[in-house]
């Protein structure tokens, strides 16, 4: 039975572990914690005006992440989407259905464009927001409220309707 909800405070170290391990040992990204000090303070980063951060859990464990900030301008930004390899593909459905909560919330609040980065070696997730109706862009061609995250080769918009 895996569970999504709001981030609350007490899955801050499940989220920190979840997130390193798949971008440091999965996918080789050279990146640290004191280079995501947002992941320390979820609240203050995410959990403003329209945005959020949702986990889903799998037995009180944290098995998937996806965050939506709000830029302004009806503009959102995805952010922190990491499933846990145990726990990704159809079987689970896990990506999809924080995705879905991200675009639910986005049109329940007016936000009409979500943006997002990624990496070129991140192929299954570059499928996986195409088939969800994701567009490859350029970066010149971001809205300038769009925060560009130095590690991101490749970029997507999503009009929500």
């Amino acid at each position: 039975m895996i569970t999504i909800q709001p981030f609350e405070n007490q899955d801050t170290e499940q989220i920190v572990n979840l997130i390193l391990n798949i971008q440091q040992n999965e996918f080789q990204v050279p990146i640290t914690i004191n280079e995501q000090q947002d992941l320390l303070d979820i609240p203050n980063f995410y959990q403003q005006k329209k945005g959020n951060f949702w986990v889903a859990k799998h037995e009180n464990t944290v098995v998937g992440t996806i965050a939506l900030i709000d830029c302004g301008e009806n503009i959102g930004a995805i952010r922190k989407m990491f499933v846990k390899k145990e726990f990704r593909g159809k079987e689970h459905g896990i990506a999809q259905k924080l995705l879905d909560i991200l675009v639910e919330s986005a049109q329940a609040n007016q936000i009409t464009n979500v943006y997002l980065g990624t990496l070129e070696r991140l192929q299954a997730a570059i499928r996986f927001y195409e088939r969800n109706g994701f567009t490859l862009i350029e970066k010149q061609n971001l809205p300038s409220v769009f925060p560009i995250m130095a590690v991101d080769t490749h970029f997507f918009e999503k009009e929500i309707i």
